[in-house]
């Protein structure tokens, strides 16, 4: 049930037919609540029309045939759903009636047409017509006399009586003949069957397999152009080279993908523009950084030479760590699928085979999709910080449902909680001396990160006791 209800919590298909079929259930369950008592009207309606036009028809017959042959023609009249019979003219009670009728319908109708001579007019009707478990006082439920509208009279006599009785489901008429006889005739048909014993079963059945067909094209129609900018967008976030989407489909989702496209011609345009100007500007540069560069040389003082050499040969360094930090951020490496714990791995050999403090744990196997080379750079860098500061390192891989982790752990002295995000930034260094020697210039978490966002990912530091934890988060 779990695995079902997170299945349609993914699915667009399976929500979008689920409240369709629901819709389509609830208005024919409420269309039939509002027939259901006028199709049962119209049925007993028309049985006991049905019924009064058979009984005038059986006593036109009772009346010209001869009286020897009076009790055969009542016994073939009858029919799995109607029975006939003769009594004299006394006033009967309503519960005496309706018990005869029950007598006479507890006789199968294979039985009944019986001659005389043991000859059987019919084969049909070998079982009672009455329902499992019937007696009397079933017939005598809601039994009472009754008045039938004179279009459901047909030829009978003025004095003619009706009935109801079991809860409507029978009727009854009582014609009187001439010579102080009348002839008794009885209908019982269970007219309110459980809806399950309908046809309408079958129709919702059909209708529910026919809108599903239909539901399941259409959100097909529309899910796939959607599916496939799902697919785009997540491979743009990560930095990947995306084709065109095809502008098809409805005109909502076409307009979408045409958005998109749109929206990723910009994007591609405006890094395309930035890196062209940077590198325009790095280029120009390094002119006047030359001559400075020979200015300086030319000064007499040592010292003041000296200090003026490093000074520019800082803002040359500077200027080449931008544009490199301009050319990772903009950079589309090649993606392939590889074994993430083997490359996390292999680093951490490189690392301790040149003598640093690095420790591994071990995990399973991992396939993952990225771009190798870069997300190397990204663990070295945060490797080599740990060791930098804090003398060692240990590094370990966690899958998490939602995302996969690589964390580098240390017990150093840590990063002050209100310098956390700060570090990320561009030339910004904890320790304050300046020397590339000491602490670079400040561009390596920034290119880190920049990295680890190309993948869709991003580098959470956190405070532990003691020490950091560095984890690069890459989404699962």
């Amino acid at each position: 049930m779990k695995l079902l209800f997170g299945f349609w919590q993914k699915s667009l298909t399976a929500q979008l037919l689920s409240w369709l079929l629901i819709a389509l259930f609830a208005s024919q369950i409420l269309g039939l609540a509002i027939v259901w008592d006028y199709m049962q009207a119209d049925l007993r309606g028309s049985a006991r029309a049905e019924l009064s036009s058979r009984a005038a028809a059986v006593a036109r017959l009772v009346r010209t045939a001869p009286p020897t042959l009076r009790e055969d023609l009542i016994r073939i009249s009858s029919t799995d759903t109607s029975r006939f019979w003769i009594s004299d003219g006394r006033p009967v009670a309503l519960e005496s009636w309706v018990q005869q009728a029950f007598a006479r319908f507890e006789v199968p109708l294979g039985e009944l047409l019986v001659a005389s001579d043991g000859i059987a007019f019919s084969s049909m009707g070998e079982e009672s017509q009455l329902p499992a478990g019937a007696d009397a006082e079933y017939f005598l439920k809601g039994a009472t006399w009754t008045v039938v509208p004179a279009a459901d009279r047909a030829e009978l006599p003025v004095m003619v009586r009706y009935l109801d009785f079991a809860e409507q489901n029978g009727a009854g008429v009582i014609v009187p003949f001439d010579d102080g006889q009348v002839l008794n005739a009885a209908f019982y048909k269970n007219l309110a069957p459980s809806i399950w014993r309908t046809h309408l079963p079958l129709s919702l059945a059909l209708t529910a397999v026919l809108v599903s067909l239909v539901a399941v094209i259409t959100v097909r129609r529309i899910a796939s152009p959607l599916r496939q900018l799902t697919q785009a967008a997540e491979m743009l976030g990560r930095g990947e080279a995306v084709s065109p989407l095809l502008e098809r489909g409805p005109e909502d989702i076409r307009r979408t993908a045409v958005a998109f496209n749109s929206m990723q011609e910009r994007l591609h345009r405006f890094v395309v523009d930035r890196t062209r100007m940077l590198a325009a500007i790095g280029h120009d540069l390094r002119t006047p950084l030359t001559t400075l560069k020979l200015r300086a040389e030319m000064v007499e003082d040592i010292e003041l030479q000296e200090r003026m050499l490093d000074t520019i040969d800082e803002m040359q360094a500077m200027t080449e760590a931008t544009l490199s930090l301009v050319r990772e951020e903009t950079s589309v490496d090649p993606t392939r699928t590889i074994d993430l714990a083997a490359l996390v791995e292999s680093v951490c050999d490189d690392l301790a085979e040149l003598g640093q403090s690095v420790r591994f744990v071990s995990s399973e196997r991992l396939n993952y999709r990225c771009r190798p080379e870069g997300l190397r750079r990204v663990i070295r860098n945060l490797i080599e910080n740990a060791v930098r500061y804090a003398g060692g390192a240990e590094v370990r891989l966690v899958v998490d449902p939602s995302a996969v982790k690589i964390l580098v752990e240390d017990n150093g002295p840590g990063i002050p909680v209100d310098n956390v995000e700060e570090v990320f930034a561009p030339f910004f260094r904890l320790e304050k001396s300046r020397s590339r020697e000491t602490g670079g210039l400040g561009l390596g978490l920034s290119i880190a990160r920049a990295i680890a966002r190309q993948h869709g990912g991003d580098i959470i530091l956190a405070p532990r006791e003691p020490g950091l934890q560095a984890a690069i988060v890459l989404p699962g």
